[in-house]
């Protein structure tokens, strides 16, 4: 089973995802930690991505798209996995549908967790401050400016890929703002159709 999980910053992916690996067994594979296991390695990919990373550039689409395909063809990843935080724009999810293709897959679901923007500012802000006031860390960029900047970076890249999906017949619409066990049970719900 190869599922993608879409939704803006704080929409609860993360969260779902975790739900999502539990009760079916799959991988959950985020861009983040295969970027950083990529610089891990001594290969051609490993040395370039952690050049860019070491930079603080973002890294190309084509390294993106070189280390998650090496990631899914490992032997865990071959019954399944579910993405979150890729694809990140038009371009890399075709690339990514054209990868798959070569491998006689697909994907079986897009999940998009839907969430009103002020809402959901409102309730990262909300979660870093009760971070914060039980003595935890809280993330350099969950501050007001800063989750706007990466509020309208999802809109102008990320959101054209609902439509993408919705064409192709995979996408799966959920209201993210529910309380986390109902989110979990439309989206249990959606996979299980």
């Amino acid at each position: 089973m190869r599922i993608v999980l879409l939704g803006p910053p704080g929409a609860g992916k993360g969260t779902q995802a975790q739900g999502i690996v539990e009760r079916f067994g799959i991988l959950h594979l985020s861009t983040g930690e295969m970027l950083r296991a990529a610089t891990q390695t001594e290969t051609g990919i490993g040395c370039t991505v952690k050049q860019f990373m070491a930079e603080g550039k973002l890294v190309p689409d084509d390294l993106v798209i070189a280390a998650v395909n090496q990631r899914i063809s490992q032997p865990d990843a071959k019954p399944g996995f579910v993405l979150d935080g890729f694809p990140r724009t038009i371009s890399q999810a075709v690339t990514f549908d054209d990868l798959l293709r070569k491998e006689t897959a697909e994907l079986d679901h897009v999940i998009e967790l839907r969430a009103d923007e002020k809402i959901l500012l409102d309730r990262i802000l909300t979660r870093a401050q009760e971070a914060k006031d039980r003595g935890h860390g809280v993330r350099a960029d969950d501050n007001r400016e800063t989750l706007k900047v990466r509020l309208e970076a999802y809109k102008e890249q990320t959101a054209p890929l609902i439509e993408y999906y919705r064409s192709k017949g995979v996408l799966r619409s959920i209201d993210g703002l529910q309380p986390i066990d109902a989110v979990t049970h439309d989206v249990f719900q959606a996979i299980d159709k």
